[in-house]
């Protein structure tokens, strides 16, 4: 597996206020986030709202995160989907572009069974030349790889590691490199020596969530002084509450796409209230 870096950012896609990704933004929030801890970007991942690009966009954030990738980091490119064909496509074409590795998560809503699940990333790894990390997120998918079936597909070219995002999976697989993929299991994740993890609150608090790789001995303290970090990014979902807080904080993230929506007054307040605690920005 090449460093792909220990702390990694599934970085948020700007819109304008016309609705169109906002290259300009994109690329200024790479350049910040690269400055505040990030080590490297998965581009049109969840937070990103793959969901809501269509493949032009889709594959154009991907090249433009690769053309303006800050030195040193690294960009992971989101190219998960529940048509096999169409993760081939995302897959092949990430790799054209120039992506360190592919983020790619089991089919989400027709849900296949186990030999399902193998096939399809069977499939997906003939398609790529360079590492393939699976992302396991049944509370998105509506169904769970366990760790003996990530051991079985690490036996597949490429898939090299697992972005776990189900908490109670979290452990070590052979021949898997382990990202926490929730915020609040980065340290449990470090500690059994994992990998790092693909995190949003890095967005915020990167300079804090990288002292926990680089100062073990402090990774405690710091990680329970995140936790209302955490919570406070927790009250909606990722790509609205992270753009709500970078907005607050003077980056120009934009509003999500429906069927998000933008945070609200409350939530905005949750999220102020958060970033003044912590020092990032004056009541």
């Amino acid at each position: 597996m090449p460093q792909l870096g220990a702390i990694i950012t599934a970085i948020v896609t700007p819109f304008d206020a016309q609705g169109a990704v906002d290259e300009d933004a994109f690329v200024a929030l790479m350049g910040h986030l690269a400055a505040n801890g990030t080590d490297g970007f998965v581009v049109c991942g969840t937070t990103g709202e793959a969901s809501t690009l269509d493949d032009d966009e889709h594959l154009g954030v991907i090249e433009l995160a690769v053309r303006n990738k800050p030195e040193g980091t690294t960009v992971i490119g989101g190219v998960g989907a529940n048509d096999t064909r169409h993760a081939i496509k995302l897959t092949s074409r990430a790799c054209e572009l120039g992506v360190d590795a592919l983020l790619s998560v089991n089919p989400y809503y027709n849900r296949p069974n186990r030999r399902g699940i193998v096939a399809h990333f069977t499939e997906v790894s003939k398609a790529a030349d360079r590492p393939i990390i699976l992302y396991n997120i049944p509370g998105r998918t509506g169904s769970d790889m366990p760790n003996d079936l990530l051991a079985e597909l690490a036996q597949l070219d490429h898939v090299e590691g697992v972005k776990q995002a189900n908490n109670d999976n979290l452990a070590l697989v052979d021949g898997l490199a382990l990202y926490a993929g929730n915020d609040e299991v980065l340290a449990r994740t470090l500690d059994m020596g994992g990998a790092g993890g693909i995190l949003t609150a890095s967005h915020v608090v990167g300079p804090a969530m990288h002292r926990m790789v680089d100062e073990p001995d402090q990774r405690a303290a710091i990680d329970q002084d995140l936790q209302d970090v955490y919570a406070a990014l927790g009250v909606g979902p990722a790509a609205m509450t992270i753009k709500a807080a970078l907005n607050l904080l003077g980056h120009r993230a934009g509003v999500p796409r429906l069927p998000y929506v933008e945070a609200d007054a409350e939530e905005i307040a949750v999220i102020r209230a958060m970033l003044v605690r912590h020092g990032l920005m004056e009541t």
